[in-house]
Protein backbone atom coordinates (compact mmCIF):
# COMPACT_ATOMS: atom_id res chain seq x y z
CA UNK A 1 0.00 0.00 0.00
CA UNK A 2 1.41 3.34 -1.14
CA UNK A 3 0.64 6.43 0.20
CA UNK A 4 0.96 10.01 -1.54
CA UNK A 5 0.06 13.34 0.10
CA UNK A 6 -0.03 16.51 -2.24
CA UNK A 7 -0.88 19.83 -0.57
CA UNK A 8 -2.62 21.92 -2.73
CA UNK A 9 -2.88 25.39 -0.81
CA UNK A 10 -1.39 26.02 2.81
CA UNK A 11 -5.30 24.55 4.12
CA UNK A 12 -5.68 21.62 2.23
CA UNK A 13 -4.38 18.50 0.31
CA UNK A 14 -4.85 15.84 -1.76
CA UNK A 15 -4.05 12.00 0.01
CA UNK A 16 -3.46 9.28 -2.69
CA UNK A 17 -3.70 5.84 -1.46
CA UNK A 18 -2.74 2.96 -3.95
CA UNK A 19 -3.53 -0.58 -3.60
CA UNK A 20 -2.67 -3.94 -4.31
CA UNK A 21 -4.04 -7.38 -4.60
CA UNK A 22 -1.77 -8.45 -1.92
CA UNK A 23 -2.52 -5.91 0.63
CA UNK A 24 -6.16 -7.02 0.77
CA UNK A 25 -6.13 -10.30 -0.88
CA UNK A 26 -5.58 -12.70 2.30
CA UNK A 27 -8.31 -10.69 4.00
CA UNK A 28 -10.72 -11.59 1.21
CA UNK A 29 -10.12 -15.20 1.74
CA UNK A 30 -10.38 -15.07 5.34
CA UNK A 31 -13.68 -13.56 5.36
CA UNK A 32 -14.99 -15.90 2.71
CA UNK A 33 -13.79 -18.83 3.94
CA UNK A 34 -16.49 -17.78 7.33
CA UNK A 35 -19.30 -16.91 4.78
CA UNK A 36 -18.80 -20.40 3.86
CA UNK A 37 -19.14 -21.74 7.05
CA UNK A 38 -22.14 -20.01 7.73
CA UNK A 39 -23.95 -19.99 4.08
CA UNK A 40 -27.32 -21.50 3.72
CA UNK A 41 -27.81 -22.31 -0.25
CA UNK A 42 -30.80 -25.05 -1.17
CA UNK A 43 -28.87 -28.41 -1.66
CA UNK A 44 -25.99 -28.26 0.45
CA UNK A 45 -24.74 -29.09 3.94
CA UNK A 46 -23.57 -25.91 6.13
CA UNK A 47 -20.19 -25.91 5.41
CA UNK A 48 -20.28 -27.70 2.01
CA UNK A 49 -21.23 -24.91 -0.34
CA UNK A 50 -18.17 -24.58 -3.44
CA UNK A 51 -16.11 -21.63 -2.97
CA UNK A 52 -16.57 -20.79 -6.63
CA UNK A 53 -20.37 -20.53 -5.35
CA UNK A 54 -19.76 -18.35 -2.27
CA UNK A 55 -16.72 -15.93 -4.93
CA UNK A 56 -19.92 -15.30 -7.27
CA UNK A 57 -22.52 -14.53 -4.52
CA UNK A 58 -20.44 -12.38 -2.29
CA UNK A 59 -17.10 -12.49 -3.57
CA UNK A 60 -17.55 -8.40 -4.59
CA UNK A 61 -19.22 -7.20 -1.45
CA UNK A 62 -16.66 -8.84 0.68
CA UNK A 63 -13.69 -7.20 -1.01
CA UNK A 64 -15.37 -3.73 -1.04
CA UNK A 65 -16.19 -4.13 2.69
CA UNK A 66 -12.30 -5.27 3.05
CA UNK A 67 -10.62 -2.79 0.73
CA UNK A 68 -12.86 -0.33 3.10
CA UNK A 69 -11.96 -1.68 6.06
CA UNK A 70 -8.24 -1.65 5.38
CA UNK A 71 -8.59 1.65 4.07
CA UNK A 72 -9.83 3.39 7.00
CA UNK A 73 -7.62 2.00 9.25
CA UNK A 74 -4.21 2.19 7.13
CA UNK A 75 -5.38 5.88 6.18
CA UNK A 76 -5.26 6.59 10.22
CA UNK A 77 -2.11 5.31 10.82
CA UNK A 78 -0.63 7.40 8.09
CA UNK A 79 -1.95 10.93 9.19
CA UNK A 80 -1.15 9.88 13.23
CA UNK A 81 2.47 8.51 11.85
CA UNK A 82 3.38 11.71 9.91
CA UNK A 83 2.12 13.94 12.14
CA UNK A 84 -0.05 15.85 9.81
CA UNK A 85 -2.44 18.29 11.10
CA UNK A 86 -5.97 17.33 9.85
CA UNK A 87 -9.70 19.15 10.37
CA UNK A 88 -12.62 16.52 10.53
CA UNK A 89 -12.04 13.42 8.41
CA UNK A 90 -10.59 12.25 4.82
CA UNK A 91 -13.18 12.95 2.49
CA UNK A 92 -13.16 10.86 -0.78
CA UNK A 93 -13.33 12.55 -4.68
CA UNK A 94 -16.53 11.03 -5.22
CA UNK A 95 -15.35 11.64 -9.56
CA UNK A 96 -12.40 9.91 -9.06
CA UNK A 97 -13.57 6.67 -7.49
CA UNK A 98 -16.87 6.60 -9.89
CA UNK A 99 -14.65 4.67 -12.31
CA UNK A 100 -13.49 1.92 -10.33
CA UNK A 101 -14.35 -1.48 -10.72
CA UNK A 102 -14.76 -3.40 -7.54
CA UNK A 103 -15.46 -6.79 -9.42
CA UNK A 104 -12.88 -6.58 -11.93
CA UNK A 105 -10.15 -4.47 -10.87
CA UNK A 106 -7.49 -5.75 -8.66
CA UNK A 107 -5.28 -2.90 -8.18
CA UNK A 108 -7.27 0.48 -6.86
CA UNK A 109 -6.22 3.89 -6.10
CA UNK A 110 -8.41 6.20 -3.91
CA UNK A 111 -7.79 9.81 -3.56
CA UNK A 112 -8.78 11.50 -0.74
CA UNK A 113 -9.60 15.85 0.34
CA UNK A 114 -8.02 16.91 3.39
CA UNK A 115 -8.71 20.07 5.32
CA UNK A 116 -5.49 20.98 7.05
CA UNK A 117 -5.39 23.09 10.48
CA UNK A 118 -3.74 26.74 10.00
CA UNK A 119 -0.38 27.26 10.77
CA UNK A 120 -0.07 30.24 13.65
CA UNK A 121 1.47 30.84 16.86
CA UNK A 122 -0.17 31.57 19.96
CA UNK A 123 2.50 33.44 22.07
CA UNK A 124 1.51 34.92 26.04
CA UNK A 125 4.64 35.87 28.45
CA UNK A 126 5.18 38.73 30.76
CA UNK A 127 4.33 41.48 28.62
CA UNK A 128 0.32 40.19 28.11
CA UNK A 129 -1.26 42.13 30.64
CA UNK A 130 -4.90 40.96 31.59
CA UNK A 131 -7.42 42.14 34.14
CA UNK A 132 -8.08 39.27 37.07
CA UNK A 133 -10.91 40.11 39.01
CA UNK A 134 -10.94 39.44 42.79
CA UNK A 135 -14.98 39.47 43.83
CA UNK A 136 -15.65 40.46 47.06
CA UNK A 137 -18.71 38.73 49.43
CA UNK A 138 -20.86 41.55 50.49
CA UNK A 139 -21.88 42.04 54.68
CA UNK A 140 -25.39 40.49 53.24
CA UNK A 141 -23.66 37.09 51.99
CA UNK A 142 -21.42 37.05 55.04
CA UNK A 143 -24.10 37.55 57.54
CA UNK A 144 -26.57 34.94 55.58
CA UNK A 145 -23.68 32.52 55.65
CA UNK A 146 -23.50 32.89 59.35
CA UNK A 147 -27.27 32.65 60.19
CA UNK A 148 -27.20 29.40 58.12
CA UNK A 149 -24.82 27.66 60.44
CA UNK A 150 -25.92 29.07 63.62
CA UNK A 151 -29.09 27.79 62.20
CA UNK A 152 -27.75 24.44 61.44
CA UNK A 153 -26.87 24.15 65.42
CA UNK A 154 -30.07 25.40 66.35
CA UNK A 155 -32.71 24.01 68.71
CA UNK A 156 -36.45 23.46 69.47
CA UNK A 157 -37.46 25.16 72.66
CA UNK A 158 -41.06 25.57 74.16
CA UNK A 159 -42.50 28.72 74.25
CA UNK A 160 -45.32 30.31 75.31
CA UNK A 161 -46.60 33.01 73.28
CA UNK A 162 -46.99 32.04 69.06
CA UNK A 163 -44.99 33.30 66.33
CA UNK A 164 -44.28 32.58 62.36
CA UNK A 165 -42.94 29.48 61.60
CA UNK A 166 -43.67 28.04 65.25
CA UNK A 167 -45.19 24.43 65.58
CA UNK A 168 -48.41 24.01 67.69
CA UNK A 169 -49.59 21.26 69.34
CA UNK A 170 -52.89 20.24 70.73
CA UNK A 171 -56.66 18.97 70.79
CA UNK A 172 -58.24 19.70 67.40
CA UNK A 173 -61.93 19.09 67.99
CA UNK A 174 -64.82 19.63 65.00
CA UNK A 175 -67.41 22.11 66.43
CA UNK A 176 -70.45 20.25 65.30
CA UNK A 177 -72.08 17.01 67.71
CA UNK A 178 -70.73 13.85 67.76
CA UNK A 179 -67.69 15.88 65.32
CA UNK A 180 -63.84 15.16 64.79
CA UNK A 181 -61.50 15.02 67.60
CA UNK A 182 -57.60 14.94 67.34
CA UNK A 183 -55.55 14.82 70.18
CA UNK A 184 -52.05 15.42 70.07
CA UNK A 185 -52.98 17.21 66.67
CA UNK A 186 -49.88 18.91 65.20
CA UNK A 187 -50.24 22.29 62.82
CA UNK A 188 -47.87 24.91 61.47
CA UNK A 189 -50.12 27.90 60.75
CA UNK A 190 -47.44 29.79 58.96
CA UNK A 191 -48.20 27.08 56.19
CA UNK A 192 -51.87 27.58 55.91
CA UNK A 193 -52.83 29.06 52.47
CA UNK A 194 -55.51 31.96 53.56
CA UNK A 195 -53.77 34.99 55.23
CA UNK A 196 -56.99 35.63 57.25
CA UNK A 197 -56.75 32.34 58.68
CA UNK A 198 -53.73 32.32 59.45
CA UNK A 199 -53.96 35.62 61.59
CA UNK A 200 -56.59 34.05 63.82
CA UNK A 201 -52.99 32.41 65.60
CA UNK A 202 -50.98 35.46 66.21
CA UNK A 203 -49.80 35.97 69.75
CA UNK A 204 -51.78 33.01 70.62
CA UNK A 205 -50.35 31.19 74.16
CA UNK A 206 -50.34 27.69 75.83
CA UNK A 207 -54.00 26.72 76.56
CA UNK A 208 -55.79 29.22 74.13
CA UNK A 209 -58.52 28.04 71.89
CA UNK A 210 -58.79 29.21 68.76
CA UNK A 211 -61.68 28.51 66.40
CA UNK A 212 -60.52 28.67 62.44
CA UNK A 213 -61.80 26.57 59.18
CA UNK A 214 -59.37 24.28 58.62
CA UNK A 215 -60.34 23.72 54.42
CA UNK A 216 -60.60 27.99 54.36
CA UNK A 217 -56.91 27.79 56.06
CA UNK A 218 -55.59 24.84 53.73
CA UNK A 219 -57.38 25.96 50.33
CA UNK A 220 -59.42 22.86 50.26
CA UNK A 221 -55.90 20.62 50.04
CA UNK A 222 -57.02 16.99 50.33
CA UNK A 223 -53.68 15.62 51.31
CA UNK A 224 -53.19 17.88 53.98
CA UNK A 225 -56.18 17.87 55.27
CA UNK A 226 -56.49 14.02 55.57
CA UNK A 227 -53.40 14.17 57.28
CA UNK A 228 -54.48 16.92 59.66
CA UNK A 229 -57.97 15.36 60.38
CA UNK A 230 -57.01 12.03 60.02
CA UNK A 231 -59.28 10.75 57.98
CA UNK A 232 -60.01 9.17 54.63
CA UNK A 233 -59.72 10.37 51.38
CA UNK A 234 -62.93 11.42 50.21
CA UNK A 235 -63.91 12.06 53.58
CA UNK A 236 -62.67 16.20 53.88
CA UNK A 237 -65.86 17.31 51.84
CA UNK A 238 -68.01 16.23 54.99
CA UNK A 239 -66.04 17.99 57.15
CA UNK A 240 -66.21 21.98 55.39
CA UNK A 241 -66.94 24.04 59.04
CA UNK A 242 -65.10 25.24 61.78
CA UNK A 243 -62.91 23.59 64.17
CA UNK A 244 -61.61 24.60 67.85
CA UNK A 245 -57.91 24.12 68.22
CA UNK A 246 -56.39 23.95 72.29
CA UNK A 247 -53.11 24.43 72.16
CA UNK A 248 -50.91 22.72 74.53
CA UNK A 249 -47.46 23.27 73.60
CA UNK A 250 -45.98 25.80 70.99
CA UNK A 251 -42.35 24.87 69.81
CA UNK A 252 -40.02 27.43 68.13
CA UNK A 253 -36.63 26.41 66.46
CA UNK A 254 -34.40 28.70 67.53
CA UNK A 255 -30.65 29.41 65.73
CA UNK A 256 -27.66 28.98 68.28
CA UNK A 257 -25.94 31.76 69.54
CA UNK A 258 -22.53 32.10 67.70
CA UNK A 259 -20.18 29.77 69.75
CA UNK A 260 -17.31 27.46 69.72
CA UNK A 261 -19.64 24.81 69.02
CA UNK A 262 -21.03 26.52 65.81
CA UNK A 263 -17.33 27.30 65.05
CA UNK A 264 -16.70 23.88 65.22
CA UNK A 265 -19.37 22.22 63.18
CA UNK A 266 -18.44 24.45 60.31
CA UNK A 267 -14.76 24.40 59.98
CA UNK A 268 -13.64 21.57 62.06
CA UNK A 269 -12.35 21.55 65.91
CA UNK A 270 -10.50 25.04 66.99
CA UNK A 271 -10.23 26.03 63.78
CA UNK A 272 -11.46 29.28 64.44
CA UNK A 273 -12.18 30.29 68.17
CA UNK A 274 -14.07 33.84 67.73
CA UNK A 275 -16.76 35.68 65.65
CA UNK A 276 -14.05 37.85 63.85
CA UNK A 277 -11.87 34.87 62.55
CA UNK A 278 -15.46 33.39 61.56
CA UNK A 279 -16.90 35.98 59.44
CA UNK A 280 -13.08 36.27 58.12
CA UNK A 281 -12.87 31.92 57.25
CA UNK A 282 -16.50 32.75 55.53
CA UNK A 283 -15.41 35.39 53.56
CA UNK A 284 -12.73 33.54 52.50
CA UNK A 285 -14.82 30.69 51.90
CA UNK A 286 -16.61 33.37 49.43
CA UNK A 287 -13.39 34.08 47.77
CA UNK A 288 -12.56 30.76 46.92
CA UNK A 289 -15.24 29.16 45.45
CA UNK A 290 -16.06 33.06 43.13
CA UNK A 291 -12.32 32.28 42.27
CA UNK A 292 -13.27 29.51 39.63
CA UNK A 293 -15.59 31.90 38.22
CA UNK A 294 -12.73 34.82 38.24
CA UNK A 295 -10.36 31.74 36.29
CA UNK A 296 -13.49 31.61 33.92
CA UNK A 297 -13.83 35.29 33.20
CA UNK A 298 -10.06 34.79 32.39
CA UNK A 299 -9.97 32.19 29.88
CA UNK A 300 -12.89 34.06 28.02
CA UNK A 301 -10.46 36.75 28.12
CA UNK A 302 -8.01 35.08 26.74
CA UNK A 303 -9.50 33.25 24.29
CA UNK A 304 -10.88 36.89 22.94
CA UNK A 305 -7.23 38.41 23.25
CA UNK A 306 -5.24 35.37 21.44
CA UNK A 307 -7.71 35.56 18.91
CA UNK A 308 -7.62 38.75 18.10
CA UNK A 309 -3.71 38.53 19.05
CA UNK A 310 -3.70 35.26 16.32
CA UNK A 311 -5.82 37.33 13.56
CA UNK A 312 -8.37 35.22 10.79
CA UNK A 313 -6.81 32.07 10.12
CA UNK A 314 -7.03 30.17 7.08
CA UNK A 315 -9.28 27.36 6.63
CA UNK A 316 -10.37 25.30 3.22
CA UNK A 317 -14.21 26.84 3.96
CA UNK A 318 -15.41 24.43 1.63
CA UNK A 319 -13.82 20.78 2.57
CA UNK A 320 -15.15 22.29 6.25
CA UNK A 321 -18.72 22.92 4.68
CA UNK A 322 -19.03 19.40 3.41
CA UNK A 323 -17.73 17.63 6.36
CA UNK A 324 -19.94 19.97 8.75
CA UNK A 325 -23.17 18.54 6.26
CA UNK A 326 -22.11 15.04 6.96
CA UNK A 327 -23.30 15.22 10.27
CA UNK A 328 -26.23 16.78 9.10
CA UNK A 329 -29.23 14.63 8.69
CA UNK A 330 -29.85 13.86 4.58
CA UNK A 331 -30.74 16.58 2.77
CA UNK A 332 -29.96 19.45 5.11
CA UNK A 333 -27.32 21.85 5.24
CA UNK A 334 -25.18 23.35 7.34
CA UNK A 335 -26.57 27.37 7.45
CA UNK A 336 -23.98 30.43 6.86
CA UNK A 337 -25.01 31.52 10.42
CA UNK A 338 -23.56 28.24 12.06
CA UNK A 339 -20.66 27.45 9.59
CA UNK A 340 -19.30 30.67 10.99
CA UNK A 341 -19.83 29.96 14.92
CA UNK A 342 -18.20 26.59 14.11
CA UNK A 343 -14.93 28.43 12.71
CA UNK A 344 -14.75 30.50 15.48
CA UNK A 345 -15.09 27.31 17.77
CA UNK A 346 -12.50 25.57 15.76
CA UNK A 347 -10.65 28.36 16.11
CA UNK A 348 -10.29 28.67 19.76
CA UNK A 349 -10.65 24.78 20.06
CA UNK A 350 -6.52 25.05 17.86
CA UNK A 351 -5.38 27.90 20.04
CA UNK A 352 -6.13 26.10 23.26
CA UNK A 353 -4.38 22.50 21.91
CA UNK A 354 -1.04 24.67 21.11
CA UNK A 355 -1.17 26.40 24.60
CA UNK A 356 -1.36 23.10 26.28
CA UNK A 357 1.09 21.61 24.03
CA UNK A 358 3.31 24.81 24.78
CA UNK A 359 2.65 24.17 28.12
CA UNK A 360 3.05 20.54 28.14
CA UNK A 361 -0.71 20.09 29.83
CA UNK A 362 -1.54 16.43 30.77
CA UNK A 363 -4.43 15.31 32.96
CA UNK A 364 -4.91 11.90 34.49
CA UNK A 365 -7.46 10.15 36.19
CA UNK A 366 -6.21 12.10 39.12
CA UNK A 367 -6.80 15.30 38.26
CA UNK A 368 -10.56 14.40 37.03
CA UNK A 369 -10.86 12.92 40.55
CA UNK A 370 -9.72 16.41 42.17
CA UNK A 371 -12.04 18.64 39.35
CA UNK A 372 -14.83 16.11 40.46
CA UNK A 373 -14.11 16.80 44.19
CA UNK A 374 -14.01 20.25 43.93
CA UNK A 375 -17.48 20.61 42.38
CA UNK A 376 -19.14 18.34 44.52
CA UNK A 377 -17.04 20.09 47.97
CA UNK A 378 -18.71 23.85 46.19
CA UNK A 379 -22.51 22.02 45.97
CA UNK A 380 -22.10 21.03 49.53
CA UNK A 381 -20.78 24.65 50.60
CA UNK A 382 -23.77 26.19 48.87
CA UNK A 383 -25.75 24.67 51.26
CA UNK A 384 -23.72 25.71 54.36
CA UNK A 385 -21.76 22.38 54.48
CA UNK A 386 -18.16 23.21 54.87
CA UNK A 387 -16.33 20.63 57.01
CA UNK A 388 -16.88 17.99 54.57
CA UNK A 389 -15.62 14.96 55.26
CA UNK A 390 -12.36 13.48 52.15
CA UNK A 391 -13.85 10.19 51.84
CA UNK A 392 -17.69 11.33 51.14
CA UNK A 393 -16.54 13.85 48.73
CA UNK A 394 -14.26 11.40 47.20
CA UNK A 395 -17.56 9.00 46.65
CA UNK A 396 -19.96 11.69 45.52
CA UNK A 397 -17.13 12.72 42.80
CA UNK A 398 -16.61 8.87 41.71
CA UNK A 399 -20.46 8.77 41.06
CA UNK A 400 -19.82 11.73 39.11
CA UNK A 401 -17.62 10.14 37.21
CA UNK A 402 -19.36 7.23 35.92
CA UNK A 403 -21.41 9.05 33.40
CA UNK A 404 -20.23 9.66 30.68
CA UNK A 405 -21.51 12.88 29.58
CA UNK A 406 -20.50 14.51 33.19
CA UNK A 407 -17.07 12.85 33.00
CA UNK A 408 -16.45 13.98 29.28
CA UNK A 409 -16.70 18.07 30.85
CA UNK A 410 -14.74 16.97 33.93
CA UNK A 411 -11.73 16.17 31.66
CA UNK A 412 -12.77 19.72 29.94
CA UNK A 413 -13.07 21.15 33.08
CA UNK A 414 -9.33 19.92 34.54
CA UNK A 415 -7.38 20.76 31.04
CA UNK A 416 -9.12 24.38 31.36
CA UNK A 417 -7.83 24.52 35.20
CA UNK A 418 -4.10 23.58 34.26
CA UNK A 419 -4.42 25.41 31.45
CA UNK A 420 -5.59 28.89 33.31
CA UNK A 421 -2.68 28.22 36.19
CA UNK A 422 -0.23 28.23 33.06
CA UNK A 423 -1.34 31.29 31.64
CA UNK A 424 -1.66 32.83 35.41
CA UNK A 425 2.15 32.11 35.60
CA UNK A 426 3.20 33.61 32.45
CA UNK A 427 0.98 36.87 32.16
CA UNK A 428 0.65 40.17 33.97
CA UNK A 429 -2.43 40.35 36.08
CA UNK A 430 -3.49 43.70 36.88
CA UNK A 431 -5.58 42.49 40.05
CA UNK A 432 -8.72 44.29 40.94
CA UNK A 433 -11.06 44.02 43.45
CA UNK A 434 -14.95 43.79 42.56
CA UNK A 435 -18.45 43.34 44.05
CA UNK A 436 -20.18 40.12 42.41
CA UNK A 437 -22.87 42.59 40.78
CA UNK A 438 -20.22 44.48 38.87
CA UNK A 439 -18.37 41.24 38.03
CA UNK A 440 -21.56 39.67 36.78
CA UNK A 441 -22.00 42.81 34.65
CA UNK A 442 -18.42 42.65 32.95
CA UNK A 443 -19.45 39.29 32.13
CA UNK A 444 -22.41 39.76 30.80
CA UNK A 445 -20.87 42.52 28.90
CA UNK A 446 -18.53 39.96 26.89
CA UNK A 447 -21.23 37.29 26.47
Amino acid sequence: MEFTLKNQSASSAILSVNIQEADYSALVEKQLKNFRQKANVPGFRPGMVPMGLVKKQYGTAVKAEEINKLLQTKIFEYIRENKIDMLGEPLPIESQQAGINMAEDKEFTFEFEIALAPKFEAVLDNNDKLAYYRIQPTEEMINGQVNAYAQRCGEYKQVESYENGDMLKGTLAESVEEGIVVREAVMMPSYMKNDDQKALFAGSKVNDVVTFNPCVAFDNNEAELVSLLKVEKGEVAAHNGEFTFTITEITRFVASELNQTVFDAAFGKDVVTNEADFRAKIAEQFEARFEVESDYKLLMDVRTYLMEKVGKLEYDEAILRRIMDGSKQPGETVSEEEFQKSLTELTWHLIKEQLARKFEIKVDDNDVLDVAKAATRDQFAQYGMANVPEDLLENYAKEMLKQDKTREALINRAVDVKLINAIKGVVTLEEEKVSVEDFNKKVSENA
